[in-house]
């Protein structure tokens, strides 16, 4: 398909906007998505394009993170191996839904990660060592279902993960958006593995979101470490309200 420079440079801005509140605290994708839709790009396009473009996103955050070793690296491998193939399966399951079906879906799936996002929202910084008891089970579980959710759908997924990380393992919410970034990075590759052999990443498009949404990322990374997400997500969740209106007249009224 073919978008103008003016719809290019739109999606840039968001993508850019959505790195700087993904790598605070997770939620970029609940921007991206919906914009992406409503420039008319398709539904199996939108997730594939988005992937592409925050993939390379989360991985340079994961690096400025990795540097002020803030990462736990002791659940990083069975985190990355379990959320890749949990995106596989979810990416998977997207593929075999027809285009109109899967736009309703988001639709409805989006409210439900606006809420679960917010819930992740609060600042936690209560921290205690990882438990011993159950560790490997709760990690790979983490790591494969909401790696399945982001194969399938995608917004919300760093928030999931930052806030399964601090209830489950502990830990508080810096050094848990440090390390989520593992996992969000794994589920991210996973699908975009399934979305790119699929033949729906538009790389004309997904080549500039991906620059966008690497400055946005890095402002974000550098700034989570001395600052909150309150202010960030008040404007997160102000502007998805009205995409998320504008989503629901597209595919249900018009």
């Amino acid at each position: 398909m073919e978008l103008s420079l003016t719809i290019i440079a739109l999606l840039c801005f968001f993508f850019l906007v959505a790195g700087f509140i993904d790598s605070i605290a997770g939620g970029g994708g609940l921007i991206t998505t919906p914009m992406l839709l409503l420039c008319g790009v398709p539904p199996h396009a939108t997730l594939g394009t988005n992937k592409f473009a925050t993939t390379i996103g989360t991985l340079t955050s994961l690096w400025t993170y990795a540097r002020s070793h803030l990462v736990v690296l002791r659940i990083a491998l069975a985190g990355f191996i379990s959320a890749f193939f949990g995106a596989v399966a979810g990416a998977r399951l997207t593929m075999m839904l027809d285009s109109a079906i899967l736009g309703k879906v988001l639709v409805f799936l989006l409210p439900a990660g606006m809420v679960i996002s917010l819930f992740s929202g609060r600042s936690f910084f209560r921290e205690g060592d990882l438990p011993q008891k159950g560790l490997w089970p709760k990690v790979i579980g983490m790591g494969f279902f909401i790696g399945m959710y982001d194969g399938f759908f995608g917004p919300g997924t760093g928030s999931f993960f930052i806030l399964a990380q601090h209830l489950l393992l502990r830990m508080n919410l810096v050094r848990a958006s440090a390390t989520a970034k593992i996992f969000n990075l794994a589920s991210n590759a996973g699908a975009l593995t399934v979305f790119a052999t699929g033949g729906v990443v538009l790389y004309s498009l997904g080549i500039p979101c991906a620059i966008a949404n690497i400055i946005g990322n890095q402002l974000g990374t550098r700034l989570a470490i001395r600052v909150g997400a309150h202010v960030v997500r008040l404007f997160l969740y102000v502007t998805l309200t009205i995409l998320l209106c504008t989503l629901i007249y597209r595919f249900f009224i018009a």
